[in-house]
């Protein structure tokens, strides 16, 4: 199985801004302002907007050549994709095996079971909405400071790659980044950043490392292309 570990660089090619740039999200808001817990109940308001205007944002992109050469690969091979992304780039451009680490932009969930879910048409929640159980709906995106209910299933899912790819992300959110430390000692790792590889081979992974220094649009489909020819 080929496992595949995507972050945010690979929507930034579909031109969805990061957190962690300079640029990105986090320039003009604050983290405590828009994604905890106690942001919410302080200030339902703020937290729907902020999050209205994302989704809207993501159902406004389009997937980009990343997305849709993943989507490719799992035609002829056995591929899940584990992603620390809230947008559903993935799924429209084809993939279907997919674990969402954080949550899901385009759903909502109850405030009292965070897996009980709900699909949202379109991009605007409604402030009072609530989910069948009774709970005011909030967005389906795991703040800081909480759990990652997902989290079990994705180490399981690393525990049986035999290729394990990691896709935009800087390895520096956890518990997301440690789930390369559960990949077998002997599965290769292929690695598609634009950063500096340097920062890759000083941190804990030791499995055998392939990297492609360049943004996901032109390397993932490079990459996919060899994966095709190699396995």
């Amino acid at each position: 199985m080929i496992v595949v570990l995507t972050g945010a660089g690979i929507s930034k090619d579909s031109g969805i801004a990061t957190f962690r740039d300079s640029d990105g999200l986090w320039a003009n808001y604050r983290i405590e302002d828009v994604c905890t817990p106690e942001a919410l109940a302080r200030n339902r308001k703020t937290v729907i907007e902020f999050y209205n205007e994302r989704r809207r944002e993501v159902l406004e992109k389009e997937p980009n050549a990343a997305h849709i050469a993943l989507a490719e690969l799992e035609k002829t091979h056995d591929v899940h994709v584990i992603t620390q992304n809230i947008d559903n780039l993935h799924e429209r451009a084809g993939s279907r095996n997919i674990t969402h680490l954080h949550g899901e932009i385009t759903k909502l969930r109850s405030s009292i079971d965070e897996l009980a879910t709900v699909p949202l048409e379109g991009w605007e929640q409604k402030l009072d909405a609530r989910h069948p159980d009774g709970s005011l709906l909030r967005p389906y995106v795991v703040f800081f400071g909480e759990s990652v209910p997902m989290l079990p299933e994705a180490i399981e899912i690393a525990q049986k790659a035999d290729v394990f790819v990691i896709i935009g992300t800087s390895l520096n959110v956890y518990p997301a980044a440690s789930l390369a430390s559960y990949v077998r000692p002997d599965v290769p790792i292929y690695i598609v950043d634009p950063a500096d590889p340097t920062l890759v081979k000083s941190s804990y992974i030791t499995n055998p490392i392939t990297y492609i220094q360049e943004r996901a649009a032109v390397g993932v489909p490079r990459l996919v292309e060899r994966l095709k020819s190699t396995y």
